[in-house]
């Protein structure tokens, strides 16, 4: 059986996606990791780039090699820093197909991450930035994009 995936948007054409879930940041950087013995902080890191994904298909985004790079790429030391800018970066790009002016920077969010990952926080708050442009959109609900 075969999945079939969406079509890509063309540009100039009336581009579309999906809409992001709401987190709580605070919850997201401290309540569900120490519930989840840290799991929950995997999770949303896949969680997040998948979204990112869905809301803006022109961009090429692989959630499992993110979260491949900051848990097996640990070991190599590197690969978590580059996919915690890149993410940074998306996250950035997001803000600006919601129409917004970008406002995370990929820079802060690495440092963040190296400060008690206080990183999650900052990139989760800049995503419900996202989200806030969208109103109640509800989770996975089609969007049209602004920028």
């Amino acid at each position: 059986m075969s999945q079939s995936s969406p079509a890509p948007v063309q540009q100039g054409a009336g581009q579309s996606g999906l809409a992001m879930k709401k987190r709580n940041p605070l919850g997201a950087w401290l309540g569900l990791p120490i519930i989840t013995l840290g799991i929950y902080g995997l999770v949303w890191y896949f969680k997040i780039n998948k979204e990112m994904k869905k809301f803006d298909n022109r961009r090429e985004v692989s959630p499992g090699v993110a979260l491949l790079a900051i848990t097996f790429g640990s070991f190599i030391l590197v690969p978590p820093f580059v996919s915690y800018y890149k993410t940074g970066k998306r996250i950035a790009e997001t803000q600006r197909a919601a129409g917004l002016q970008p406002t995370c920077s990929p820079i802060v969010g690495l440092l963040l991450m190296l400060v008690f990952g206080f990183g999650v926080y900052y990139m989760q708050a800049e995503l419900n930035k996202v989200v806030a442009t969208y109103g109640e959109a509800a989770p996975g609900t089609p969007i049209a994009l602004r920028g």
